[in-house]
């Protein structure tokens, strides 16, 4: 992985570089000029100082005089610090300032000699083998009508002029390294101006990367950056007030979400839950945090869901059924589904709403089995009412008594269809909206209700020599509405002493439970098989319809009773074993 620098790493060395090239270039530049110049110089002063001797040097030609020649060329060069030859076309040296001429060697062949032996100045450098040095040498002609008489050399030394020259490029390259580290760190200034502002907005976006918005950049000096920190801070801050508002609306989904009743399920195309309230993971037994992203197949085991999900999905309707779950107990849902789209109108998935019908369905079936009931209990009366009274109309039983019989059996089934419609009109004013709320409750006695409800049923009782047993104490208190709850205990009673077998014992006992009171109402008789236990408080719910007929119920007694106790604030349970009677348990909330 590549190793990312800092912006100064990377402006700081580019600047340098640019600086010190340049300095190189512009030092080795003015060395050169100036060693050009030095020498450019060199040559036209010893050009001058030639043609200075020429019309000297020009007089002793003709005749030629050699010492005198000689004599000057060591005159003129003591005083000029200049090495001055005299040269005859031929290449002969008749004159030098520095060695003897005779013996010195021919010049002809002398670089700067040839041109001038031509008639024009001749210049070059070269190392002296006489004096061991190195030597700018410059010769021009000495003529006479057009014809060159003789050549006249100046020579000076560059020994002097490279060490000069030397020196001068020393304190160029001084001068240019004081300059490139003075360069060097006006190069660094400049690349930590320019860095900073971006360090401070890397830091800045860090602050925003870590997810605090509310951070803000400050505002740098130049306009770019300025302007470039103001957009962040802004953006910033829309992003700020945008993901509150997010927040806000995530919230207030899973607020409501939350408190639905109903279950909500969102699956994508592939069958992945999206969202899943908590009413749908109480349904499915599981966290709805847990399976955002699991296939549906994953969390509800049930194949008829998962075809009406693959379903929705494929056929895109919006479509609604009931559906059986199977768990601690059997659940009915009643889903309704509906495609699911983005902000593009392109479908995402689907949604899942789904409400618990058990209860719905449970009382739709209990309102079929009422009106079933309800027929039922009055058609058989009314049938042999009907029966006996046209017997009657036709005349065909003359005998007095069987007269009074069939009268008799009619004022029976009278009388049974009256306490039918009584105890019906009774339920239904408990079942009132406002049932509860009518109901007056005072503090009373439980042993006085008790009692009252015995001598109501006592009759029944003693007809079929069973006793009945009561165990309370004569303080114990309750909020109650004595008449209504006289009702529910007669009821209770009245039950307790049909189901019983003659000469057997039905016990009523109360206490005090932590913060309620219990009274028990416990027979001797057969005992009710578990299956039945659930809905013995059904209006027209019969374990034994032949017996419970032929004992003259209505079937409705115990729904009276249990509306009764619910009015009171309390409810009413049921333990029964087979061939060990049952015993029904009043619930009461304590006084106080």
């Amino acid at each position: 992985m590549k190793k990312n620098r800092r912006l100064i790493w990377q402006l700081y060395p580019s600047y340098l570089l640019i600086i010190v090239g340049s300095l190189i270039a512009v030092t080795w530049y003015a060395s050169s000029e100036l060693g050009r110049f030095y020498l450019d110089q060199t040559e036209n002063v010893l050009e001058a100082r030639a043609y200075l001797l020429k019309d000297q040097i020009s007089n002793l030609l003709s005749p030629l005089e050699p010492e005198l020649v000689d004599a000057i060329c060591k005159e003129a060069g003591q005083l000029s610090a200049t090495r001055i030859t005299v040269i005859l076309p031929d290449g002969t040296v008749i004159g030098d300032s520095r060695e003897t001429p005779r013996f010195m060697d021919n010049h002809a062949d002398r670089e700067e000699v040839a041109p001038a032996q031509r008639g024009v100045p001749g210049k070059s450098i070269r190392f002296s083998n006489t004096l061991h040095q190195k030597m700018m040498y410059v010769a021009v002609p000495v003529k006479n009508d057009e014809h060159v008489q003789a050549v006249i050399r100046a020579a000076v030394s560059l020994t002097s002029l490279d060490e000069a020259l030397a020196s001068v490029r020393l304190k160029i390259a001084f001068g240019g390294l004081v300059i490139a580290v003075l360069a060097a760190l006006v190069s660094l200034a400049v690349a930590r101006r320019i860095s900073q502002p971006i360090e401070e907005i890397k830091r800045g976006a860090a602050h925003f990367a870590d997810g605090d918005l509310t951070h803000r950049l400050p505002s740098p000096d130049t306009e770019e950056m300025a302007g470039l920190t103001e957009t962040l801070n802004r953006m910033a801050a829309q992003l700020d007030e945008r993901i509150k508002t997010v927040f806000q609306q995530r919230n207030e989904l899973e607020a409501v979400l939350s408190s639905m009743l109903e279950g909500v399920i969102a699956v994508d195309r592939n069958e992945r839950i999206i969202n899943m309230n908590p009413a749908a993971g109480r349904m499915f037994d599981c966290d709805p945090a847990k399976v955002q992203g699991r296939n549906i197949q994953e969390v509800v085991r049930n194949l008829a869901i998962q075809r009406f999900v693959t379903r929705v999905l494929t056929t895109s309707e919006a479509i609604s059924d009931d559906f059986i779950l199977y768990r601690a107990e059997e659940r009915t849902l009643n889903i309704h589904s509906s495609p699911l789209y983005d902000s593009s109108s392109v479908q995402i998935g689907a949604l899942l709403v789904m409400n618990d019908v058990t209860q719905l369905r449970h009382l739709e079936n209990v309102r079929r089995d009422f009106v079933a009931n309800v027929s039922h209990e009055i058609k058989t009366p009314l049938t042999a009412i009907k029966g006996f009274v046209e017997t009657l109309q036709q005349g065909t039983v003359e005998d007095k008594a069987e007269q009074e019989r069939f009268l008799g059996i009619v004022l029976k089934h009278v009388n049974r269809l009256g306490a039918i419609l009584e105890d019906l009109l009774a339920l239904s004013r408990m079942e009132q909206e406002n049932g509860i709320e009518e109901v007056r409750l005072s503090i009373g006695k439980i042993k006085d209700v008790i009692q009252t409800a015995i001598q109501v049923c006592q009759p029944k009782a003693a007809a079929r020599d069973i006793t009945i047993s009561v165990d309370a104490a004569e303080d114990l208190s309750a909020n109650l509405d004595a008449n209504l709850l006289e009702q529910a205990f007669v009821n209770l009673i009245d039950n307790a002493v049909k189901y019983s077998d003659d000469g057997s014992q039905v016990r009523i006992s109360a206490a005090q439970k932590k913060r309620e009171v219990t009274i028990k109402f416990a027979d001797q008789g057969s005992g009710i098989p578990n299956k039945h236990l659930p809905r013995l408080f059904e209006r027209f719910y019969r374990v034994d319809k032949a017996r419970s007929r032929k004992l003259g119920g209505t079937g409705l007694g115990l729904a009276i009773a249990k509306h009764i106790v619910q009015a009171h604030g309390g409810h009413i349970t049921v333990e029964s074993s087979l061939g060990q009677g049952s015993t029904f348990t009043v619930h009461l909330p304590l006084v106080g």
